[in-house]
């Protein structure tokens, strides 16, 4: 099984997505080490990606996602997937799943603010919501509410996922 976790910059993709995948003995995938060196650089200087920027880079990451299925190898995988389009091109089969982490703007700006060492340009998070499509019941997607720690949310994830994670054998 390959778990999504998505959403806008900031939300906590990685920090949720390393700890469920450690909690689970998963391996984690971080999305943004797939993206060209061009990408990274129009994000850090504020300016969005295009369409055109992105399909390359959810091209590697289905690649990536049907390998690990191909070889019976679980993983959290922390991605925007801002789109129902960019899901779509990454639903290769049932078994990936969907975690949309959401939160409000002031939220989210908080965070963001608190985060050192990313690329990922503050002045880009309005566009980053605009740009959000929040999953439609037909894309068997869960929502996380965030504004609790780390570990709660990953608990709640866990159990609306139904896996069962090495602290649990």
């Amino acid at each position: 099984m390959i778990v999504i976790v998505f959403g806008v910059s900031g939300a906590g993709k990685t920090t949720i997505g390393k700890l469920l995948a450690k909690r689970l003995d998963w391996r984690f995938l971080e999305a943004d080490d797939f993206h060209p060196r061009v990408n990274v650089e129009k994000m850090r200087n504020g300016l969005p990606l295009t369409n055109e920027d992105r399909w390359p880079w959810l091209k590697l990451l289905r690649e990536q996602i049907e390998r690990s299925l191909a070889a019976k190898e679980n993983a959290v995988l922390a991605c925007s997937a801002l789109k129902r389009r960019y899901r779509e091109r990454l639903r290769v089969s049932n078994d990936v799943k969907f975690v949309l982490l959401r939160g409000d703007y002031a939220l989210i700006e908080k965070q963001l603010h608190s985060r050192r060492g990313h690329f990922m340009n503050l002045d880009l998070l309005r566009s980053q919501f605009a740009d959000l499509e929040e999953p439609e019941s037909d894309e068997d997607a869960i929502t996380i509410q965030l504004g609790r720690t780390p570990e709660e949310l990953v608990e709640e994830i866990k159990a609306r996922l139904r896996l069962a994670g090495k602290d649990s054998k």
